[in-house]
């Protein structure tokens, strides 16, 4: 288990688990990543990461995107 920004990019993976307090995990849950869905990182631009969800391109920060266990 790593951290979605340790991914490596265009190869789908499985969310095992989200980090944080509750409040970012219900805003990460929001944004459509919940546990055992399916995620890819797009790119990465200035520190932030595009990542794809249920068919949606989500920009979502370093920060945040060490929260998400893939």
């Amino acid at each position: 288990m790593m951290p979605i920004i340790y991914a490596e990019k265009g190869k789908s993976h499985t969310i095992k688990k989200i980090g944080g307090r509750p409040e970012v995990k219900k805003h990460l849950e929001d944004l459509g990543f919940n546990v055992g869905g399916e995620v890819s990182v797009i790119n990465t631009l200035g520190g932030n990461l595009i990542l794809k969800v249920k068919e949606s391109r989500v920009a979502v920060s370093t920060e945040l995107a060490r929260k998400i266990m893939v």
